[in-house]
């Protein structure tokens, strides 16, 4: 798996904007990347147990689904966070690292649908711009990664960016 960093003379903002997103994705998914069932699902934060690296994962699938596909692109997708306390940090038997990478970037592949507006046109949901929608999806990306850079060190030793 290749990250590409965003390049440095950027001139379009909406292109890079998009671009730092992917380079997020793909950290995610690095550090998600190759750890059992039993260390992603592991909470090794004893204030925090719903903190795992499938919870992460799970959370940000539900991220994207929300605020690119449904709030962004209008996209007639069921929302993944019916209930309260927010259900996307809970994990069922089947949630693996591979099936919530497979999922993660399904999402990827439903935001498209968003990429075709410009950053300042309106989003589905009219109360925001694109370009807020997506400054807010990468802000809460970043942070989760910083999330995901601990539970793997944790998990494994395994560190890097």
């Amino acid at each position: 798996m290749t990250r590409t960093w965003p390049a440095n003379l950027a001139t379009d903002e909406g292109v890079l904007a998009w671009e730092f997103l992917d380079f997020l994705r793909e950290t995610a998914v690095l550090k998600a990347d190759g750890l059992t069932r039993d260390q992603a699902a592991a909470a090794p934060v004893v204030t925090s147990p719903k903190l795992t690296a499938l919870g992460v994962l799970k959370h940000l699938v539900a991220v994207e689904r929300y605020w690119l596909c449904i709030a962004g692109a209008g996209l007639d997708l069921p929302s993944l966070w019916k209930g309260d306390p927010d259900p996307s940090w809970d994990l069922v038997d089947d949630d693996t690292p591979e099936s919530l990478i497979q999922a993660y970037r399904q999402e990827w592949d439903n935001a498209e649908a968003l990429k075709q507006r410009g950053p300042d046109d309106s989003a589905a949901d009219e109360k925001f711009t694109v370009r807020w929608i997506l400054a807010h999806v990468t802000q809460e990306t970043a942070r989760h990664v910083g999330h995901l850079d601990l539970l793997r060190e944790l998990a494994d030793g395994q560190t890097g960016e």
